[in-house]
């Protein structure tokens, strides 16, 4: 294109000038100066023309621009197409939908007070589903509002997917309304969240997967416990005082309820007022791998006041370690009545004097608990083998272990003494823990290595001893008068040193063994 000559420029100044009067003519001398310039495919004045139209507002038009503009009184106009509700109606409809499952709930006799809050379905045929359902599961409306949280559970997004984990992990169907009445809670918790780490955990602590689920039913609430807490610090304090590692899984699933119990208010001053008692801590660690549930008895409810009932009925202060080492369970039971009954029971039978009733405890506290019948059979079978009243007193004062021992076993043991050993009944006045000795493995063989040897020996001195003195004796020229006087002299009792020694395997062999040896003495009849 040629450069235009100096002359044909117009002066801007006045090209300025123009502008606000006519654009398009100022432009239009411009290319009318140009001869050379192309002209455009489309015609230039004509938009020059728009926009001028545009830019130049009446008088009219500015002052109305400037009135205040008027709301529409109709909010669903041509563009409320896409309008919302406000906030204050969404609240005004969901204060209704909440009133009306409120209504629903208090219908069927639920009490929804507790519920504001809580965010619950926006129908009742949502609300009413919720509440079939748990009444599928075996709930009442008692069991809702003892818990009425329950009803903010989804059933496909909360309840199934619980129900399913518990249902695989092998809890039984039949104690799902059981479970769910003692903890709830168990509805609102994630399966991968909450509950798998808590079985983990369980298994962790040795015990066995198949012991899991029982573990669960009888304490469903471990599922609402944090790790880190109450299970680790009770499990970490038993371990410290002696429980064995081997022993651990046994004892929780025997009684899991220690893993939420704390260590501070519970555990601690149980042990250590025990200490006091003159049981040491590994003593009551042996005691707990036996019977962990004593962990359960309430201290100042329950083992204070039975302590002080033992000392009442004539246990000496000094016994009280040994009575509770050989029946834990005395620390747990409605002791004071017990012991009231049975001391009737043994004056009335002419039995035991009342001030022999303590010692008779110390020998064997588990006379607590005998049954009425269990007594008196066992007096009648006594009798029946022709000991005098006066005899059968003495025997039971020295030995109440007479009152438990199997009847049939115990006759089997007298026929031997009388058929065999051909001694006099005097002898089982003197000695009646003869009924306590297993007659195949120790009677019989030590009778027969006597008489070998044509001893003539007290009971006492053939039976109480170990096997090893037995040995000893047996290699004996004579038998000292004053040793078979001391022997004499010796009753059966507990010491203290064997509980520190034993394990819970060992005692379940000696239970094996013996169970047959004493009778059931329930005291059902009491």
């Amino acid at each position: 294109m040629k450069s235009l000559p100096h002359a044909a420029l117009p002066n801007p100044c006045y090209l300025l000038s123009l502008h606000s009067k006519s654009a398009a003519r100022s432009f239009g001398c411009l290319f009318r100066q140009n001869p050379s310039t192309k002209t455009l495919p489309f015609s230039l004045e004509n938009r020059l023309r728009s926009a001028s139209s545009v830019h130049s507002i009446s008088p009219a038009r500015q002052a109305a621009s400037r009135l205040p503009r008027r709301k529409s009184p109709n909010p669903t106009s041509s563009s409320s197409l896409y309008a919302r509700p406000s906030l204050l109606e969404m609240k005004k409809e969901m204060a209704e939908n909440r009133a009306k499952v409120y209504e629903f709930l208090r219908s069927l006799g639920i009490v929804p007070d507790e519920l504001d809050g809580l965010e619950l379905p926006v129908t009742v045929e949502i609300m009413r589903e919720r509440v079939d359902f748990l009444h599928s599961l075996g709930l009442i409306i008692e069991d809702i509002n003892n818990y009425p949280l329950v009803l903010g559970c989804s059933v496909k997004k909360n309840m199934i997917p619980v129900l399913d984990y518990l249902d695989k992990l092998g809890i039984r169907k039949s104690t799902f309304t059981n479970f769910l009445r003692r903890y709830p809670q168990v509805l609102h918790s994630s399966v991968v969240i909450d509950l798998q780490p808590v079985v983990k955990y369980l298994q962790g602590m040795d015990i066995r997967p198949n012991d899991v689920p029982r573990v669960l039913e009888r304490y469903p609430e471990l599922l609402g416990f944090k790790l880190e807490g109450t299970m680790s610090t009770s499990v970490a304090y038993l371990i410290g005082i002696g429980v064995g590692r081997r022993e651990l899984g046994g004892v929780l699933t025997r009684y899991p309820e220690i893993l939420g119990m704390r260590v501070g208010r519970v555990i601690k001053p149980f042990v250590e007022y025990l200490g006091t008692l003159g049981l040491p801590k590994l003593a009551v660690a042996r005691l707990i791998e036996k019977r962990p549930h004593i962990l359960g008895f309430g201290l100042e409810e329950q083992v204070k006041p039975n302590v002080a009932a033992l000392l009442e009925f004539g246990v000496r202060e000094e016994s009280i370690n040994s009575v509770i080492a050989q029946y834990p369970d005395v620390l747990g039971l409605e002791l004071k009545e017990k012991l009231l009954s049975q001391q009737s029971l043994l004056e009335s039978n002419m039995l035991a004097k009342r001030n022999e009733f303590g010692r008779m405890i110390e020998k064997m506290p588990q006379l607590i608990v005998l049954g009425r019948s269990v007594i008196l059979k066992h007096t009648t079978f006594l009798k029946e083998c022709g000991f005098s009243l006066k005899q059968i007193s003495k025997m039971v004062v020295r030995c109440p272990q007479l009152l438990a021992l199997n009847v049939e076993i115990m006759r089997m043991s007298f026929e031997f003494f009388q058929m065999e050993m051909e001694r006099e009944l005097e002898e089982l006045v003197d000695f009646p823990a003869f009924f306590t000795y297993s007659l195949e493995t120790t009677v019989k063989p030590r009778h027969r290595m006597i008489t070998k040897r044509s001893l003539k020996c007290s009971l006492a001195w053939m039976l109480a001893c170990s096997d090893v003195k037995f040995e000893e004796r047996m290699k004996y020229d004579s038998i000292g008068i004053e040793e078979m006087e001391i022997e004499m002299e010796m009753e059966p009792s507990f010491e203290l040193k064997s509980l520190l020694e034993m394990r819970r395997e060992e005692e379940d062999d000696s239970e094996n063994d013996s169970a047959a040896e004493y009778d059931d003495y329930s005291e059902d009849d009491m």
